[in-house]
């Protein structure tokens, strides 16, 4: 299942993989940097209006350049899959956007990986012995194959983590690979240790829908609130179509002003939480994720949402970043902006060219990057790689979610 967007994976426009099993695994496609647009397969082709089983064998790092050769690239992306073409073509376009930036002294080749685990790791052998980083898989079934099978001897940047993250049973990752993917959960536990620096001493009422995703960063922020030492209330909500239910509303809205919580986290998305505040008012300072954010032209958020505080990715709420300004927008076929999970795979391709390119140039380093998808800090060749991701706070103002000043959640 991919997790690899900050919405959630069952909440409309998520795309999801199921876990299957195929018994071949056809030899993988590579496409040329040149002919990357027109490989066969995405659901979804973008354009852009530009700015102006053996033991492990021995781990090698690429050098910047061999007798004046340039880095090699592999970029794995089930480009043919049904379930995640579309994701797929979005972060090719950002990484391809990202290289057509900084390709001096760099080629890269887009490999159609397949979406089972076992076809990415057909697609990932063969591209580990023709590159010299290889980027991808994005499926986190693949991802956790890839990262079980003592294949991974160069450097390999995932754009998802391995299933069981964060558990006992967690797929502990090569020495040469980094996984970068995006996290809701990660994000609820960043509004909890922000909305226990903004309100200290406060007692939370988290309140979360039925939908798996909401009840994962419910948990996730729930189980940050209690490592800072607060405590916190649930609340579960039934919605119908989307709806939350107006009988529950109203006991909920008794609740609180019998006994008011000293803050609110919404496991809700955008149109949930505009009915919440609708139901309770704004006294309450309300946080959430990047859930709370339909994306631009997808809706106005209305009166009603003013204040409500989240995290988002640069990308998303700051457009005049520098990091942002830089790189062309990404346009459906149909010329309007794509959805906005689709923006944060864009985005995320954008960031791990960067960080490919950053490890290319400095194999054994540790280093920071302002990136589109957040502030950066990764270690890497100096013993497990560590990758960590700081999205930028965001609060509604006048129905426009606008970035807050620059203080780390």
């Amino acid at each position: 299942m991919i997790s690899a967007c900050s919405t959630p994976c069952d909440a409309p426009g998520r795309l999801c993989a199921p876990i299957s099993s195929i018994t071949s695994a056809p030899a993988p496609r590579a496409v040329p940097a040149a002919a990357a647009e027109a490989a066969e397969a995405p659901a979804q082709t973008f354009r852009v209006d530009s700015p102006d089983l053996a033991a492990p064998p021995a781990r090698t790092a690429p050098a910047a350049a061999r007798n004046g050769a340039p880095v090699r690239i592999g970029l794995l992306l089930p480009l043919r899959s049904d379930t995640l073409g579309q994701a797929a073509a979005s972060l090719r376009a950002g990484f391809m956007a990202a290289y057509e930036r900084d390709r001096d002294g760099f080629a890269v080749s887009v490999i159609d990986s397949g979406e089972a685990a076992q076809d990415a790791l057909a697609s990932y052998a063969q591209a580990q012995e023709q590159h010299d980083i290889l980027v991808g898989p994005l499926a986190r079934s693949a991802v956790t194959a890839v990262a079980a099978s003592a294949l991974v001897r160069k450097p390999t940047i995932a754009l998802n983590y391995p299933e069981g993250r964060g558990t006992a049973a967690e797929t502990a990752l090569p020495p040469a690979m980094l996984a970068m993917g995006l996290s809701i959960e990660d994000e609820a536990r960043q509004a909890a240790a922000w909305a226990a620096a903004e309100q200290p001493g406060a007692r939370a009422l988290i309140l979360t829908g039925s939908a798996p995703w909401q009840r994962r960063i419910a948990a996730a922020f729930a189980a940050q609130w209690q490592r800072l030492g607060r405590s916190a209330d649930n609340v579960d909500m039934s919605a119908l179509n989307g709806y939350l239910s107006d009988s529950e509303l109203v006991q909920l809205r008794a609740r609180v002003q019998a006994h008011p919580p000293g803050l609110l986290f919404a496991a809700l998305d955008a149109d949930q939480a505009r009915q919440l505040r609708v139901a309770l008012g704004a006294d309450l300072p309300l946080y959430g994720t990047s859930s709370l954010n339909p994306g631009a032209g997808r809706g106005e958020a209305g009166p009603a949402m003013d204040g409500v505080r989240l995290l988002d990715l640069p990308w998303q709420v700051q457009r005049d970043h520098p990091a942002v300004m830089v790189y062309p927008q990404p346009l459906g076929g149909d010329g309007r902006r794509p959805t906005a999970d689709m923006e944060r795979l864009y985005a995320l391709g954008i960031d791990a060219f960067r960080v490919a390119r950053e490890i290319a140039l400095h194999p054994a380093s540790r280093f920071t990057l302002d990136g589109v998808t957040g502030k950066l800090a990764i270690s890497f060749g100096q013993g497990a790689a560590q990758f960590e991701r700081v999205e930028q706070t965001a609060t509604y103002k006048n129905g426009v979610l606008a970035p807050l000043p620059a203080t780390a959640p």
